[in-house]
């Protein structure tokens, strides 16, 4: 099940991010990437990936940089100091909002989520 588009608002840009954190991808790797790392959750089509990430390079969080490919030229995008101070940022918020709906119900708890219901 998809994330509503208000949701993937917020959450979009932040999971980009985090998958840039760990390495340099081409856009369409970062779509297969999103898909299958959140089980369909955050999937998202070329059509909203792209202008996430100009709006992210144009913010100074990520920047781009074309390199000749096997098959064709491709656009890598990787994370700057700006976007990593920014990732760190939203992650902390990210997991206030996660402790709230927990507190709410919403959201399973972390202890629940161990083996044994150990607290």
């Amino acid at each position: 099940m998809k994330v509503e588009r208000e949701l993937m608002r917020g959450a979009g840009p932040v999971a980009v991010l985090k998958l840039l954190e760990r390495q340099e991808m081409y856009g369409y790797e970062l779509v297969e990437r999103l898909a299958s790392q959140s089980g369909g959750v955050l999937a998202m089509g070329q059509s909203t990936l792209y202008p996430m990430l100009y709006a992210l390079e144009g913010k100074g969080l990520i920047k781009s940089t074309w390199r000749d490919g096997a098959e064709r030229p491709r656009r890598y995008y990787r994370l700057t100091d700006k976007g990593r101070k920014r990732l760190a940022t939203d992650t902390e918020q990210w997991q206030r909002v996660i402790q709230a709906m927990q507190a709410l119900g919403i959201a399973p708890s972390n202890r629940l989520a161990h083996a044994g219901g150990e607290a």
